[in-house]
């Protein structure tokens, strides 16, 4: 076979693939993964571009395992970033129709994340940690419109408060999953020279109403995760007489609890499994005559490191 044979092959293959039906061709790109879908199958031809805005493949977003494979950069928190991630969602949101039901990604902003709001009132999982700028103002977009949500996680984003959890609570009843997970108050290291020292510093205080308005507004919970929230017994004792139904919670760094604060709060759970504070406190953060004898210290971070 000689050149010119090989190219008329060539164009009669391609011709073929770009005159394919449009429910063959959606079939087809289907099966792509979402990189798949937008630097390959996109750039192949117009029709093949237009197919691949159809609908029925944009119900799901998922860039989260892209950031839990990658190390965390400090281009991730920067505005080019963000836009980036804004135009993302808003393209996936119009091509959804309506149809989106899921979300996960990263570094979002209220701008798109109120453009998602307003548009997929079928969403019931949504997803946007480390989003510096998503604040009140979209969760209340979320809450009013998104009253499906059955999956929640605002882990790391300091600009939501209680507010919104209790509003989200009252309008999104099917909620049974919360994540709302903080970094590393205690130890900030690891975030230095990545994540901005304004940011770090902005962690919400007000553990307690935290847990008041998840106890109050979302007793359908069965698994909540508020790794390091500034919580004390009193706000686990709410949460655990709140949410009857819990079956998992998850208290990592959650260091102002002591052990006996656990176990009184299990009393009102039998199927419960609680992943307890157990973290080492250095002391440059509790120092010991705070609490005044090793005995409390031992209770506290159920460690015996300190005992001499």
């Amino acid at each position: 076979m000689n050149k010119d044979d090989l190219t008329t092959e060539s164009t009669h293959y391609n011709s073929d693939w770009t005159e394919l039906t449009h429910e063959c061709l959606i079939n087809i790109l289907s099966r792509l993964t979402l990189e798949e879908l937008w630097k390959g199958a996109m750039a192949v031809c117009k029709p093949w571009m237009e197919a691949c805005k159809d609908s029925s493949l944009h119900k799901v977003l998922d860039l989260e395992h892209y950031f839990e494979s990658s190390t965390e950069s400090t281009r991730w928190w920067s505005p080019e970033f963000e836009r980036k991630i804004d135009g993302i969602l808003k393209s996936v949101v119009d091509w959804s129709d309506g149809s989106l039901l899921e979300i996960r990604l990263r570094h979002c902003s209220d701008h798109s994340l109120v453009y998602a709001a307003q548009r997929c009132p079928k969403l019931e999982v949504l997803s946007i940690k480390s989003s510096q700028n998503v604040s009140d103002t979209a969760m209340i977009e979320v809450a009013k419109h998104c009253t499906k949500l059955k999956e929640l996680d605002i882990s790391f984003c300091h600009e939501i408060s209680h507010e919104s959890l209790a509003l989200l609570g009252s309008n999104c009843p099917e909620l049974k999953i919360l994540k709302r997970n903080f970094m590393n108050w205690m130890d900030s290291s690891q975030h230095k020279g990545i994540v901005p020292n304004g940011y770090l510093d902005a962690l919400p205080q007000d553990g307690d109403n935290e847990a008041a308005a998840i106890a109050k507004y979302m007793p359908g919970l069965e698994v909540l995760e508020i790794r390091f929230l500034k919580l004390t017994g009193k706000g686990l004792i709410m949460i655990s007489e709140g949410c009857v139904n819990l079956q998992y919670l998850d208290l990592y760094g959650c260091a102002n609890l002591t052990s006996r604060d656990i176990n009184n709060a299990s009393l009102h759970s039998k199927n419960l499994t609680v992943k307890k504070p157990n973290f080492y406190i250095p002391r440059s953060v509790y120092h010991t005559e705070r609490y005044g004898h090793w005995r409390l210290y031992d209770e506290r971070f159920q460690t015996d490191i300190f005992r001499i």
